[in-house]
C-alpha cells in the first residue's frame, strides 16, 4: 500500500537527523502544500524550487525521492524562480533520483556548465516538459532518451545556431518546441531536423507579443470566433489596449546581436515576414482568385489576424523571405507557428507560394527518389515516367544519360539537407618561415586538370594545389612585395599557364611546366613572364584565344596586354565614372568582355569598335562588384553590393531574372555571384554574411542555402569569394575568413551531393564582421 505524505516529511526529517543537516523549511512547505492538494488520499505533487535550496539539502532530498515508488505521488516539477547556486551536479544528481516521476524540469534561471549541459544531452531525461532557456549550447544534439519528452523549451539560447540532423531521433513524442531568440538562421537543416517529429504541433521561432506561454494566441483565436462586426471593433480595441500594455512593460526591440546582423528593425505591429504574408494574402484579395475554395471572408480573416500579430524575440530565420510559408508547407502536420494557428487557408497559400520562390529538389524534380531505384531504372532503359495506356504512347525523350545523371543529382542532393563540408587539407599545413599560416585570397579551378586549383594569398604568394589529395603541386614566392593576389586566370588552350596580377600591381604569367614545385625567387626566370604593372589592381581575365588579357582595378581605366609580346596594347580610359572592380571576357569570342563598377553601371564593350562607346549599359540601384559570363555566353550575371543579383541576356542587357535576396542594409556587404553546373544554377556570397545562396538561374527559384562553418572550432566564417566546381556537379568551393580568435582564411570545399558527417561535439562562440571589397 502506497504511504501518504506524513510518511514522506518523516522520512525527510530522519534523513537531516542522520546527515546532520538542518532540515529545510522551504522543503517541509512544499510537503505541506502537496497534502493540501490531497484531502482524499489521492496522488499528488510536490514542487521543487531550487533558487530555495543550499547545497545540504540535496543529499536527504535524494533519499526520500528514491523511494518516490513507495508513496502517492504522481509526479515532481523542478523549478527555478531565482538565480540558483546549487552545484550543478547535486541537481543532475536530484533528477535521476526522482527518475520516472519528474514531470516539468524547468532550468530557466540556471548557468549550466558545459560539461553538465552535454551529460544532460546525452543521458536524457524521463520528463514531459524540459525548459532550458538561456543556455550556452551552439548546436543542438540531444542524443540521449526523452521518451516521454513532449513540450521543448529553448529560448533565448542566443548561441544555438544550428540543429543536427539526428538532434530529435531520442524524443519521439515531442509535440511543443520553442526557439525563440536564437541563432537559427537556415530554412532547410531546421525543417528537415524538425520534419522527423511525427507528433510535433506548435512551433516557435518568435512569439506574439501577448503571447508568454506556447499554445495559440488567444487574441488571434478569439478574432476568428466573432461574429459580428461590432464585436470585432469592440476585440479590436481590447487587442491595442493588451498589446499598448506590454509595450508599456516590455518594450519590443531586436537584441543586440541581432542588431549587429543589420536586421531590419521590428515594426509596432507586425514582424517582417508575417507581413509579407499578408502582402500576399492582398494580392490574392485584390485579384478576386482564392485559393482551394476559399472564401473573401475567409482571407479577410487571415490578413486582419497577420496584421494584428506583433513579434517578440524573433529568431534570425524569422527574417527569411517567405519564411512562414515555407515552414507550413515543409511541415505539414504543424497547427500552430509562432503562436498563430495555422489554417486551410494559411496551408493554400504557403503551397502556392513555396511552388513561386522555391525549388524543392533539382530539375523541376517533384518527389524524392532512391539512387538505387534509378540506377535499376537505368539499367532497364526506363525513366519512371508512367503514363496512361488509354492514351496514345508518346516517344519517351527522358531516357537519356543526361536526363538519368540529373535525376541521380536530385536524388542525391534531396537526401540530405546538410552538405558536406571540407577545407582543402594542405592548408592546413602550409606554413611560411617564422610559422605563419598560408592565407588565400583569391582562387580558381583549372579549366582542363579536374584536380588543380591555383591560389594566390595575402601575402603576395601563388600556389597551385591538387584540391583531391591536397598535396602543392608549384608553390611560388611573393609576386609583388607582400601585397594581395587578387587577380588570377588559367589560360584556356595552355592550362599550364596562369596570369596572376596583385594589389600593387605586379602582373606575371608563368608556365607551371617548367616551374619546381618550389620556387626560390620567381624573378629572371625564364618561365615567368612580367608585364608593366597596372596599378591598384583588382582583376585579371584572359580572353578565348588565349592571346590577350584585360587587368582593371581601383580606377576608372582597363588595360589591354598582348600575352605573347608582354606589351600593354592599350589603355582605356574613363570607361566609368568610378573604380572598375571586375572586368570579364566572354567565353567564346576574343572581343567582347563586360565591365562593372562601382558607379551602378555594367558595360559590354567590343574591341572591334575600339572601346569609346559600350556596346549598351545597364544599371543597378547599388555600386556592382562583379559581373560574368554564362557558359554558353548567352548571359550576364551581375553582383552589387549587398545582395542585388541580377541575370541580364548578354545580347543588349534587358533584365532577365532578379533573384531577389533579401538585402541586410549594409553598404559594405560585397556580394560577388558565380554560375554552377554550367548555367543552370547560380551561387552567391557575401562578406559580411556567412551563408551561399543555391537558385535556379532559370525560374530565380531558391533551391538551397548553405552556411560556412570552421571545422576545428564550428565557427560561423564569412564568405570571400566562390567558385563552382567546372567538373563536378553540385560542387562548388568558397573562400571564407573567421576573424576570433584569430585571423584565419580558408579555402572550403562544398560538395551537396553528400552527407555532412555526424557532430560529435559543442562548440561555442560567435563571428565578428570582415568586409573585403575588391576582386571577383
Amino acid at each position: 500500500m502506497a504511504m501518504d505524505m506524513s510518511t514522506l516529511e518523516a522520512r525527510y526529517l530522519d534523513s537531516c537527523r542522520r546527515r546532520e543537516t538542518q532540515p529545510n523549511s522551504s522543503v517541509l512547505s512544499w510537503f505541506s502544500e502537496a497534502k493540501i492538494q490531497n484531502p482524499n488520499n489521492e496522488k499528488c505533487s510536490i514542487l521543487v524550487y531550487l533558487d530555495q535550496l543550499k547545497n545540504a539539502d540535496i543529499y536527504p532530498l535524494i533519499d526520500v525521492f528514491t523511494e518516490m515508488d513507495s508513496f502517492d505521488i504522481e509526479a515532481v516539477d523542478i523549478f527555478s524562480k531565482r538565480p540558483c547556486f546549487l552545484k550543478e551536479e547535486y541537481i543532475m544528481s536530484l533528477m535521476h533520483a526522482i527518475n520516472q516521476k519528474l514531470r516539468v524540469v524547468d532550468l530557466s534561471n540556471i548557468t549550466l556548465r558545459n560539461d553538465i549541459l552535454l551529460d544532460l544531452c546525452q543521458a536524457g531525461s524521463s520528463c514531459h516538459v524540459l525548459i532550458l532557456r538561456a543556455t550556452n549550447i551552439r548546436k543542438l544534439n540531444m542524443v540521449g532518451r526523452f521518451m516521454h519528452l513532449n513540450t521543448l523549451s529553448l529560448d533565448f539560447c542566443s548561441s544555438l545556431a544550428s540543429l543536427h540532423e539526428d538532434c530529435f531521433s531520442c524524443m519521439p513524442y515531442l509535440m511543443c518546441l520553442s526557439m525563440c531568440e536564437t541563432r537559427i538562421v537556415n530554412l532547410w537543416t531546421t525543417t528537415a531536423a524538425v520534419s522527423k517529429l511525427p507528433y510535433l504541433m506548435e512551433l516557435r521561432f518568435q512569439m506574439c507579443l501577448c503571447c508568454k506561454d506556447t499554445g495559440p494566441c488567444r487574441a488571434s483565436l478569439d478574432a476568428k470566433n466573432q461574429a459580428s462586426g461590432a464585436d470585432d471593433r469592440v476585440k479590436d480595441n481590447e487587442d491595442q489596449i493588451v498589446c499598448k500594455k506590454f509595450r508599456d512593460a516590455d518594450e519590443v526591440e531586436l537584441p543586440k546581436y541581432l542588431r549587429k546582423m543589420n536586421l531590419m528593425e521590428l515594426s509596432s505591429c507586425l514582424s517582417p515576414n508575417l507581413n509579407g504574408h499578408a502582402e500576399m494574402l492582398d494580392e490574392v484579395n485584390d485579384s478576386n482568385e482564392f485559393p482551394g475554395g476559399a472564401h473573401k471572408q475567409d482571407l479577410m480573416d487571415a490578413n486582419v489576424k497577420l496584421k494584428k500579430y506583433i513579434s517578440h524575440h524573433p529568431s534570425p530565420i524569422c527574417f527569411e523571405k517567405h519564411y512562414r510559408e515555407y515552414m507550413i508547407a515543409s511541415l505539414p502536420q504543424l497547427e500552430v507557428l509562432d503562436n498563430l494557428p495555422i489554417g486551410r487557408l494559411d496551408r493554400e497559400v504557403a503551397k502556392s507560394v513555396f511552388a513561386r520562390y522555391f525549388e524543392h529538389l533539382p530539375y523541376k524534380r517533384k518527389h524524392k527518389e532512391s539512387v538505387v531505384s534509378l540506377l535499376q531504372k537505368r539499367e532497364m532503359g526506363t525513366s519512371g515516367n508512367y503514363q496512361n495506356s488509354s492514351k496514345p504512347k508518346q516517344p519517351n525523350i527522358c531516357r537519356t544519360q543526361h536526363f538519368f545523371s540529373r535525376s541521380l543529382s536530385a536524388a542525391k542532393l534531396g537526401s540530405s539537407a546538410w552538405p558536406l563540408l571540407h577545407p582543402v587539407s594542405s592548408f592546413s599545413h602550409i606554413y611560411k618561415e617564422g610559422n605563419k599560416r598560408v592565407r588565400p585570397r583569391q582562387f580558381e579551378y583549372n579549366p582542363s586538370n579536374p584536380s588543380l586549383m591555383a591560389f594566390g594569398t595575402l601575402d603576395g604568394e601563388v600556389i597551385v594545389i591538387n584540391h583531391e589529395n591536397g598535396n602543392v603541386a608549384c608553390c611560388i614566392p611573393s609576386i609583388g612585395g607582400t601585397n594581395s593576389v587578387l587577380g588570377l586566370c588559367w589560360l584556356k588552350k595552355y592550362p599550364s599557364k596562369l596570369v596572376a596580377g596583385s594589389d600593387s600591381g605586379c602582373v606575371r604569367l608563368f608556365d607551371l611546366n617548367h616551374i619546381p614545385p618550389k620556387v626560390a625567387d620567381a624573378r629572371g626566370n625564364s618561365s615567368v613572364a612580367t608585364y608593366y604593372d597596372f596599378e591598384q589592381l583588382t582583376s585579371v581575365h584572359v580572353n578565348s584565344t588565349d592571346d590577350q588579357f584585360l587587368a582593371s582595378g581601383y580606377s576608372k581605366n582597363i588595360a589591354l596586354y598582348d600575352i605573347n609580346t608582354e606589351k600593354p596594347l592599350q589603355l582605356f580610359t574613363d570607361m566609368h565614372r568610378e573604380p572598375i572592380n571586375v572586368a570579364k571576357f566572354s567565353h567564346h569570342s576574343p572581343f567582347m568582355f563586360a565591365t562593372s563598377s562601382f558607379d551602378h553601371d555594367v558595360k559590354m564593350w567590343d574591341l572591334r569598335q575600339k572601346p569609346v562607346q559600350p556596346c549598351y549599359t545597364a544599371s543597378s540601384s547599388r555600386g556592382n562588384v562583379m559581373v560574368c559570363f554564362s557558359p554558353d555566353d548567352l548571359y550576364l550575371l551581375v553582383s552589387a553590393v549587398d545582395n542585388e543579383v541580377k541575370q541580364l541576356l548578354a545580347v543588349d542587357g534587358r533584365l532577365h531574372m532578379d533573384f531577389d535576396i533579401t538585402s541586410t542594409g549594409s553598404a559594405y556587404n560585397y556580394t560577388r555571384s558565380y554560375y554552377m553546373n554550367g548555367r543552370d544554377y547560380i551561387i552567391s556570397g557575401s562578406c559580411d554574411e556567412h551563408v551561399v545562396r543555391i537558385c535556379c538561374a532559370q525560374t530565380g527559384r531558391r533551391l538551397r542555402d548553405v552556411y560556412v562553418e570552421d571545422s576545428d572550432s564550428g565557427k560561423s566564417m564569412f564568405v570571400q569569394s566562390l567558385r563552382g566546381d567546372p567538373f563536378r556537379d553540385f560542387h562548388m568551393s568558397v573562400l571564407a575568413v573567421s576573424m576570433r580568435p584569430s585571423s584565419k582564411w580558408e579555402i572550403i570545399k562544398v560538395n551537396l551531393l553528400s552527407s555532412s558527417p555526424r557532430a560529435e561535439k559543442y562548440s561555442y562562440g560567435q563571428p565578428i564582421c570582415s568586409s573585403q571589397n575588391l576582386g571577383g
